[in-house]
């Protein structure tokens, strides 16, 4: 670790209250990020290794001068992690090439000006069968669905109950095993949002708080297991299994996307089709 991590906060278990100058700098932050993710849907496509669009992230982030919040995060030595298929999250880039029908999560955070912008993305590659788009969609669905409930005296179990309605109505399961988190100076901070939550429960939500919100939807059973590098985690039927991410800040009346994508493309799966 730098020197300058030595100088960040510290966790204190307690939900941190941001002001004006921390809206800014997660304003840059989420840009950044997903100005990178937008970069990456020319790149997505079959007979591409994932460490390859990985190398890109890390030149991205890079040339940007920023830093990449993964690199060395408890051992961990990639710019982004990518999952594909059944994998749920957290997938290791290698050099396995993409195939046609495949879908896949890339998932980046970096650091600019000490503020983190942590984002992901469903991106399909070439011709995906109709099962696979659905899971996308839903997933998506779900995630604007939980962002949707953000507002000063909500409570953050009512994220998770409507994420857990949109994943009930649409005969998918939401996995319970990871969760969303707190985020500002500190990559992973209070609070834990948990998908699969009820209506009405949890701490209360208040203007300043920022955290993620990334629901993974898988399209059997919610059951997870993390493979002997200790960090991919893949559903243990081998079904699909979808995830979409974005940071947020909770405004005085409603809510505030920080990752939104300049260029309109939060489902950069729809923009391949065309």
């Amino acid at each position: 670790m730098t020197e300058t991590n030595l100088l960040l906060p510290m966790r204190t278990g307690e939900i941190r209250i941001h002001d004006a100058e921390g809206f800014a700098g997660m304003r840059r932050a989420g840009r950044l990020v997903a100005e990178c993710l937008d970069m990456l849907v020319a790149e997505v496509k079959p007979g591409v290794t994932t460490e390859h669009l990985d190398r890109l992230v890390y030149q991205f982030v890079h040339d940007h001068g920023a830093t990449s919040a993964t690199i060395g995060y408890r051992g961990y030595r990639h710019a982004s992690c990518i999952s594909v298929n059944h994998v749920i999250c957290h997938g290791i880039p290698g050099p396995k090439a993409l195939k046609d029908g495949d879908i896949a999560n890339i998932d980046v955070t970096l650091i600019i000006d000490g503020w983190h912008g942590d984002h992901s993305r469903m991106y399909g590659v070439g011709d995906v069968k109709r099962k696979a788009e659905r899971l996308m969609e839903v997933t998506y669905e779900a995630m604007m669905a939980g962002i949707a409930q953000i507002k000063p005296g909500a409570r953050f179990g009512d994220i998770g109950g409507a994420i857990s309605e949109v994943a009930r109505l649409n005969r998918v399961s939401v996995v319970d095993e990871f969760c969303g988190h707190g985020l500002g100076r500190l990559f992973h901070d209070e609070p834990n949002v948990v998908h699969s939550s009820a209506y009405g429960t949890g701490p209360q939500l208040k203007a300043g708080m920022f955290f993620t919100i990334e629901p993974m939807l898988n399209l059997g059973r919610r059951d997870a297991a993390i493979l002997p590098d200790g960090w991919t985690a893949v559903t243990r039927d081998r079904q699909l299994s979808a995830q979409f991410e974005h940071s947020v800040g909770v405004t005085e009346t409603g809510y505030e996307i920080f990752s939104a994508s300049p260029k309109g493309w939060h489902e950069p799966f729809k923009v391949q089709r065309g």
